[in-house]
This record gives C-alpha cells, sequence and structure tokens, in this order.
C-alpha cells in the first residue's frame, strides 16, 4: 500500500530484487570479485553526525513522505546509519565498457540500495544511498561521496525532471560529519573534503552492465532471470517473457534511450560519461558525474578532464555513443535471442525514433508548428554551423529568439536590428564582427519561414517559451552553490532549487541566474571542466 505522509524510518519496504535473484549474504566488505551472484547485501557504513541539507518537498509528496527534522531517526535512514526492519540493503553486480573498453565488474561500489517503497501511484520505487560506504564491489576506493559531487546530483536529478528529460531522482541530500579524502583532477593533489550522501530514487537502477556482466562470466541463468525480472515489473505490457518477448522489450528499450538522448540534445546537456555501466535499462539518465550544459555552442565538448585527449562522449556524440553502448547491450542478449537480426532491427527503431523525436523537439523550440516545408530539414540542419561559429549561448539563443517570434512573425519589419540585440545578448562573442555572418543569414532565413506559420504570433511564442526554458543548472551556478555550502552556508542550494523546479517560468527576481556563463568561471575548476571525481 501507499505510504501516507510518513517519515522516512517508518516506511515500510518491499524486497523484490534481494527476494528474486540471487545474492549473496556476507558481511565482507572486502573488494572482490563475486562470481554467480546479481547482488551482495551489505550494510551502509555508519557516518559521524548526519545532517539534512536539502529535500525534494515535490519527490517526497509523491512518494508520500514527510521532511524529517534536520537531524534524527528519519536522517539517520537516510544517512544509513540506521537500517530498519523491512530493509535489505544491496550493492549491485554489473560490469561495463568504460571509455569504449571492457572494464569486467564493477558494480555498485559507493551506492547501497535499501529497498522498494510504494508511490501515490501505486508503483514501487527503489531508494538507493550514494557514498553510504564500501561494498564488494568498490575497488580501490572508499565508498564515499563528497559533497561537491552530491550537491552536483541531487541538484541535477531535481532539474532534469522539471525540464522534462527522463531521469532518476533525487529524495535529499545528506552531510555526514565526515571527511572524504579526494583528488579532484587525478593530478596528485589529493585533499580532504566534506562528505555527504544522496538518497536516488527510481523504479530500478539496473543498467546495460547488469546483463553485460552476466553474459559476460557466462552466467546465463542469471543473465535470464534478471530479464525476466525487469520485464515482469517494469515491461509487463509486453507479457510473459520468452524469445520474441524479448526482443519487443530491447526494442523499447531503443527507443526508450531515443527518446531520452533526443531530449539531451534539446537542452544542450552534456553527460560526460555515457559508459554502458552508467545507462538504465529503463532509459532514464542516471548517474549525474562530470556533465554540464552547452555554454557556448560547440558539439565536440565535454566538460570531462578525463575525456579531453578523445571527446568521445562530446555533446554532438551522444547519440551515436548511445547507439554503440545499446549494441553492446544487444550482444549481451544474444543468449535470449536465437535470431540476432531481430536484434539488429530494434537497433534501427533507435535510429528512426532518435531522428524524429530530436526533429520534432527543434520545430518546437523554433515554433514550426504547421505542416514540414521542403526547406525545413536544410533550416534545422544549417542552425548547428551557425551557432557554432558564432559562439551561442543555446539556453539563451532559444529563449531570446521565443521573445522574438511575435515580431519576427510580423510581416513588413526591419529585423535586423532585432537579429543583432539577440546576438549581442547570446553570443559569448558579442561586438558585432564578420563571424556572426553566418548567423545573420541564418535568422534571415529562419524568419522567412516562421512567416509561413498561421498560428498567431503570440500563439508561436507561447509554444516556444514552454519548450525553450530559461533557467539550466549551469556549472558556475552549482559551483558557487557548492562552495557557499561547504561554509555552511545552504542559501544558494536553496535558491537553486527553487528556482530551476519552474524552469521554463520568468521569474524576473532571478534574472541573475539566467545570464551568459561570466568570463571568470571559462576555465575554473568545476565551474567549466570536471572529471569522473566531480
Amino acid at each position: 500500500m501507499p505510504q501516507s505522509d510518513a517519515q522516512f524510518d517508518q516506511v515500510l519496504f518491499q524486497n523484490s530484487f534481494v527476494e528474486e535473484l540471487s545474492g549473496e549474504i556476507s558481511a565482507d566488505t572486502k573488494p572482490r570479485q563475486v562470481p554467480g551472484y546479481c547482488y551482495s547485501q551489505v550494510k551502509p557504513t555508519p557516518v559521524c553526525e548526519p545532517r539534512l541539507l536539502a529535500w525534494s518537498e515535490e519527490l517526497a509528496a509523491f512518494l508520500g513522505l514527510s521532511r524529517p527534522p534536520e537531524q534524527g531517526p528519519a536522517v539517520d535512514a537516510l544517512a544509513g546509519n540506521l537500517v530498519t526492519d523491512s530493509m535489505k540493503p544491496f550493492a549491485a553486480r554489473y560490469g561495463g565498457h568504460q571509455f569504449g573498453n571492457w572494464a569486467g565488474q564493477l558494480g555498485d561500489g559507493r551506492a547501497i540500495s535499501l529497498g522498494e517503497i510504494t508511490a501515490g501511484d501505486g508503483a514501487t520505487w527503489e531508494i538507493q544511498l550514494k557514498g553510504a560506504g564500501p561494498t564488494p564491489y568498490s575497488r580501490r576506493a572508499d565508498g564515499r561521496a563528497v559533497l561537491r559531487s552530491s550537491v552536483r546530483e541531487f541538484l541535477c536529478s531535481e532539474a532534469m525532471h522539471a525540464l522534462g528529460v527522463p531521469t532518476t531522482r533525487a529524495l535529499s541530500l545528506v552531510s555526514t560529519g565526515d571527511l572524504v579524502v579526494r583528488d579532484m583532477f587525478y593530478n596528485g593533489n589529493p585533499q580532504p573534503e566534506p562528505g555527504a550522501i544522496v538518497a536516488r530514487v527510481a523504479p530500478t537502477f539496473v543498467r546495460f552492465g547488469n546483463f553485460q556482466m552476466m553474459t559476460a562470466a557466462n552466467e546465463l541463468d542469471n543473465l535470464r532471470a534478471l530479464a525476466d525480472y525487469i520485464i515482469r515489473h517494469f515491461y509487463p505490457e509486453l507479457g510473459q517473457p520468452s524469445a520474441t518477448v524479448y526482443v519487443q522489450w530491447f526494442e523499447e528499450v531503443c527507443r526508450r534511450t531515443a527518446v531520452m538522448v533526443a531530449h539531451w540534445m534539446s537542452v544542450g546537456f552534456v553527460h560526460g560519461v555515457m559508459n554502458t555501466d552508467n545507462m538504465s535499462i529503463l532509459g532514464l539518465t542516471i548517474d549525474y558525474g562530470p556533465y554540464g550544459w552547452l555554454e557556448p555552442y560547440d558539439p565536440t565538448w565535454t566538460p570531462n578532464t578525463t575525456d579531453f585527449s578523445h571527446h568521445r562522449y562530446a555533446f554532438a556524440q551522444q547519440p551515436q555513443v548511445a547507439l554503440w553502448n545499446l549494441v553492446q547491450l544487444g550482444r549481451a542478449l544474444t543468449p535470449l535471442v536465437p535470431d540476432i537480426a531481430k536484434l539488429n532491427q530494434a537497433l534501427e527503431h533507435y535510429r528512426a525514433t532518435f531522428t524524429a523525436t530530436q526533429q520534432e523537439m527543434m520545430r518546437r523550440k523554433l515554433g514550426l508548428t504547421s505542416v514540414t516545408q521542403p526547406e525545413d530539414d536544410a533550416l534545422l540542419e544549417d542552425m548547428h554551423q551557425a551557432l557554432t561559429t558564432s559562439e551561442m549561448d543555446m539556453t539563451l539563443f532559444f529563449r531570446q529568439l521565443s521573445h522574438l517570434a511575435p515580431a519576427l512573425h510580423a510581416s513588413a519589419l526591419d529585423e535586423e536590428p532585432l537579429f543583432r540585440e539577440l546576438i549581442e545578448k547570446a553570443s559569448y562573442i558579442p561586438e558585432p564582427t564578420a563571424i556572426h555572418e553566418a548567423m545573420m543569414a541564418w535568422l534571415r532565413r529562419y524568419t522567412q519561414r516562421l512567416r509561413q506559420e498561421t498560428a498567431s504570433g503570440e500563439t508561436i511564442q507561447k509554444g516556444m517559451l514552454a519548450a525553450n526554458p530559461k533557467y539550466v543548472l549551469r556549472n558556475y551556478l552549482a559551483q558557487e552553490a557548492i562552495e557557499a555550502a561547504e561554509s555552511g552556508d545552504l542559501s544558494k542550494l536553496k535558491r537553486l532549487m527553487e528556482v530551476l523546479k519552474n524552469p521554463f517560468a520568468e521569474q524576473p527576481e532571478h534574472n541573475d541566474l539566467a545570464a551568459k556563463r561570466p568570463e571568470w568561471a571559462r576555465f575554473k575548476p568545476g565551474s567549466a571542466t570536471l572529471s569522473c571525481s566531480s
């Protein structure tokens, strides 16, 4: 039954993953290989002084939870200090390709799931504590998380949800009172930092890598059991698992993944580390690490310093990388599907879904909602180069264009001053220069096309403002909130939380949070570049 305004420590947990799949029961958290199992039952390691820093009121209401006091039993449970009778904590075993190379067994090295609770919609949602201590899958790490990365994960999970992007969620952010040593850029400069734990929420945190691990280890019974579990619980509309249903399921995973990546591309989001172990089997954005938003627009940009040599996970690479990752998942499912050609057909479904979804989203962003015109494909294609050449801030460009739409839609208007004003507000090269000629030419073509729309300028603008956010979680804003929180000031964190709940609303009192990235943030660690440790 759904909870009703309960404190977190009073919630009744279910444990389908533990009860329906094979796992080891051991108190040993020593890093090791764990053959033959889907998970290890392991308890969180207590922390010194847990204290609630942030709480998602919207997610909590959906889950039937009430906000706890800053300290107490509920926060103890959110920090892993209290394990209630109905919880059966576990760390999942999975493998994965990291930067294109098979890494073998990985697993939940610093995340421990407590079980599932039933939300108001009757569905179960898994609660996972990230930074809760060592597990058998921690390898050479300590299983902890620092405040800096935890603030970023908490804020971005909820910000992406508000943007309409398929994502995992975050319920709470708790400081631990302990220090954690981290070498932020792996350059031989480790520093003690305040620790924290995020309570992450999703129907399941199973990834592509869970299936890869089973096939790589030739654990085909576990592979089938895991696939059947996912289908029964999260794809029940497909029917009882069978060779045919496995194909239909893989096709649906391809479709959901395509929709997710199309959403990323529509808002200028760069995940930063699209390893197969960071790909959700439900098509949700998962594992917020070295992410970022385009500022300025650059298809080759990645925020991840670990990826600077190859730019494998750069913005424009994301659609192709997602396909590559799906190919690896398909290979892992071949023991369940005799006809491999059918898996390949599902991959074509990814391509078609991504193309159609991205085109629809970009047309909405531009206010082109009527019948497609012959010039539309070229207009959309040429837009990317114009944005790149003029170093446009993607978020600002589309938001400003939305405000100009009624004027541009009107005929007999000298639009050139409006174009120059747009460039001045959105470009990181604000001075009038020949470098903006491509953008000026594109804007003229766009205006001619916009005037073919039969809707009123006000109607067009309304649709564009609903498709083009004013506020996104820019890295420099997150870094400012992190630095303030590290000194005990939560005001910037709370302000960002509130503003990002309504990213499409004007909220004029917060205009400073919708500004171009300041020059000081261009190269500042955490404000521009991050690592997998971030």
